[in-house]
C-alpha cells in the first residue's frame, strides 16, 4: 500500500469511527479531556498498526479493542498518580449527551443510571456495549477477547442483574415516598425501559434458544 493509499485509509477509518470510540471513551472517563487523550491514542495505534485492521464491519470492533487497552492503561497510570481509577471502576460517569451518555438525572434515567452503577464493572461494561454501542454477541467478542458463547451466557447474567438492581431502585425510591409502599406489589420488569428490547434481542430467552435449535 502506497503512502497516500494509507492515509486515505486513516483518514477514512478516523471520520467514520471517531464518534463511537470517542462515545466509547466518555462513557468510560470522569472527564472529557480524558476520552480525548483516548481517542488520540487509539487512532495513534491504529495508525502504526493499520495493515492489522479489519475491513468493513469488522473495523469498529478492532478499534473499541484498541480503545480498550487505552483506557486500562489510563486507568494504572491514574491509579499510580493517585488512585483515581479505583474510584472510577464504581461509579458510573456524566459524559456529554450529543455522544449518547449513560443518563443521569431523575426519574426514570436517573433510576437507570443508579442500577448500573450497583452492577459488576464487567456486566455494566456488557450492558453499555449492547445498549450503547448497540453491538451484537460477535463484535462483543472481539472487544473483550473472548469467545461469543461467552459473551452471551455473560449477558444473559448481567440482564437478570439490571433487572433485579431496577427493581431494587424503584422499591426504594417509592420506600422514600411512603414507607407503606413496601407492602405493594414489585415494579414492573425491566421490559418496561427502553433498554430492555435491545438486550432481549442480544441474548435470547431459554424458550427462544430452544425454539432456534429444533
Amino acid at each position: 500500500m502506497t503512502d497516500a493509499a494509507e492515509r486515505e485509509r486513516f483518514e477514512l477509518l478516523y471520520d467514520r469511527h471517531r464518534r463511537a470510540v470517542l462515545g466509547y471513551a466518555l462513557r468510560r472517563v470522569e472527564q472529557p479531556a480524558d476520552a480525548a487523550d483516548v481517542l488520540a491514542e487509539t487512532f495513534l495505534v491504529t495508525w502504526r498498526k493499520l495493515d492489522d485492521v479489519p475491513a468493513g464491519s469488522a473495523a469498529l470492533p478492532w478499534l473499541l479493542a484498541v480503545a480498550r487497552r487505552v483506557l486500562a492503561n489510563h486507568r494504572r497510570g491514574a491509579r499510580r498518580r493517585g488512585g483515581l481509577a479505583e474510584r472510577l471502576r464504581g461509579e458510573l460517569t456524566a459524559a456529554l449527551p450529543r455522544h449518547g451518555a449513560v443518563p443521569a438525572g431523575d426519574g426514570e434515567q436517573g433510576r437507570l443510571a443508579a442500577a448500573l452503577a450497583r452492577l459488576p464493572e464487567a456486566d455494566r461494561e456488557l450492558v453499555l456495549l449492547v445498549g450503547w454501542e448497540e453491538l451484537e454477541p460477535s463484535q462483543i467478542a472481539v472487544v473483550l477477547g473472548i469467545p461469543p458463547e461467552t459473551v452471551r451466557t455473560r449477558l444473559h447474567r448481567a440482564r437478570a442483574r439490571l433487572r433485579d438492581a431496577l427493581a431494587d431502585e424503584e422499591a426504594e425510591e417509592r420506600e422514600e415516598r411512603d414507607p407503606a409502599a413496601a407492602a405493594q406489589p414489585p415494579p414492573r420488569s425491566l421490559r418496561a425501559h427502553p433498554l430492555t428490547p435491545t438486550l432481549d434481542a442480544a441474548v435470547p430467552t431459554p424458550d427462544l434458544a430452544k425454539e432456534n435449535l429444533r
